[in-house]
C-alpha cells in the first residue's frame, strides 16, 4: 500500500523546474517529490560539507594508533620516551584546534 495518498498540484513559471532541479542536485536529493515535500514542510534543506570532520576523524585514528604503540612499548620495556609524550601532546593540541574551528563553523548554521 502506498504511504502517500494525497496529491497537491503546483503551477510554476517557465524555467522554474530547471531551477528546482538545480537546487535538488545541490542538496543531493534525486527525487523531486521528496525534495518538494521536504521544502514545503521544513522550509529548507541543509547539505553540510563534512570533509574536515572526516579529516579530523582520520587524524584522531592515527593519534590513537600512536598512543597504543607508545603504551605497548611502555608495557614491554617499562619506559617511554619524553619526546614521544611531547609528540602525542602536540598532535592532540592540533586536533583540538581543528575541532574548535569546525564547531565554530557549525555553530553559525
Amino acid at each position: 500500500m502506498r504511504e502517500y495518498t494525497d496529491r497537491i498540484r503546483v503551477w510554476i513559471k517557465p524555467g522554474d523546474k530547471e531551477k528546482i532541479r538545480k537546487r535538488m542536485e545541490e542538496a543531493g536529493i534525486r527525487n523531486m517529490s521528496a525534495y518538494i515535500r521536504k521544502m514545503a514542510i521544513d522550509g529548507y534543506v541543509i547539505k553540510l560539507d563534512l570533509s574536515d570532520v572526516k579529516e579530523v576523524s582520520r587524524l584522531l585514528r592515527i593519534n590513537a594508533n600512536n598512543i597504543n604503540q607508545y603504551a605497548k612499548r611502555a608495557n614491554e620495556t617499562g619506559s617511554i620516551y619524553l619526546e614521544d609524550i611531547k609528540d602525542v601532546q602536540r598532535q592532540q593540541e592540533e586536533l583540538w584546534i581543528l575541532m574548535k574551528e569546525i564547531l565554530q563553523r557549525l555553530a553559525t548554521i
